[in-house]
């Protein structure tokens, strides 16, 4: 998922796969469910602050934005436009600014996936990411126009980053618990894959446990949710027992709107407060 950028090492699938909600003074309007329990559409300006940083780890603060505008339907697939900028600081004068900006879209199907994004650092281009996956037959065909002109075939297996969020939505209506999936989003040059553990904790009823800071979101009025930690391993690791690259944290919401966010990068981790947050009427299928 990325809400730190690939600069420091956040896979696409964070953001891409996951609507981000939650804080007061939100502008929004009153929204239900969306036609045949889609995704909300929705476009949302993120804050990120650091939440702790532990260990040797020389980040003593950090701040950032993020602009997310998720729209689509089963029928029509699903687009994201997203930007995302952050800056790390180490104390002694060394900061780091990531500027990332990535464009998906994903069928309703699971079928077919594009992506396309470019990474900067320090104001310079450090990699630029264009390419498609398809699934045919029995497996997924990725190719690649950057950074190099590249074809790979993935296991059938694999889910793209929206499927990813409908299938933990689905699993957490049947009170399912654990979810395990590999998942691909086109990150670090268009070859990584990364082993997903999900834990969903337990139903939580509309208003149950809401902060006093977003009780008045209208939007998730009414909607019940659940906890749920989504934990990242390098599929390509070939050590025994693995620690996860990441971990994310949320609250979901049955829409796909989640809040709550937290990203353990093990040495650090990130929280922030969704400061705008635009929910827009998702058409039905025909």
């Amino acid at each position: 998922m990325m809400l730190l950028g690939k600069g420091i090492g956040a896979p696409t699938a964070v953001i891409c796969g996951l609507a981000l909600a939650g804080a007061a003074g939100l502008a929004s309007r009153a929204l239900a469910l969306p036609p045949g329990n889609e995704l909300a559409s929705h476009r949302a300006v993120y804050e990120l602050t650091l939440a702790q940083s532990r260990g040797n780890s020389s980040t003593v603060s950090a701040r950032g934005r993020i602009l997310y505008d998720f729209a689509g339907s089963a029928c029509e697939g699903y687009k994201l436009e997203f930007r995302q900028v952050s800056e790390l600081d180490n104390g002694e004068g060394k900061i780091t600014l990531s500027d990332l900006r990535s464009n998906t879209f994903e069928d309703g199907q699971a079928k077919n996936f594009q992506f396309k994004s470019e990474n900067y650092m320090n104001n310079r281009m450090v990699d630029a990411v264009d390419g498609q996956a398809v699934r045919e037959g029995g497996d997924i065909a990725v190719t690649l126009t950057k950074p190099t002109n590249t074809k790979l075939s993935l296991d059938r297996a694999i889910v793209f980053p929206t499927e990813h969020v409908r299938r933990i939505i689905e699993a957490a209506r049947a009170d399912k618990s654990i979810l395990e999936f590999p998942v691909y989003d086109g990150s670090e040059k268009g070859e990584k894959i990364y082993n997903t553990l999900t834990v969903i904790g337990r139903q939580l009823a509309p208003n149950e446990k809401v902060p006093t800071a977003a009780a008045g979101l209208k939007a998730l009025a009414g909607l019940v949710r659940w906890p749920v930690t989504v934990s990242y391993f390098d599929r390509a690791s070939k050590s025994g027992e693995q620690t996860p690259v990441y971990a994310i944290t949320f609250e979901l919401y049955e829409n796909g709107i989640s809040r709550a966010l937290l990203l353990d990068y093990n040495d650090f981790a990130i929280s922030g407060e969704l400061t705008s947050l635009e929910v827009r009427d998702t058409k039905p299928c025909p």
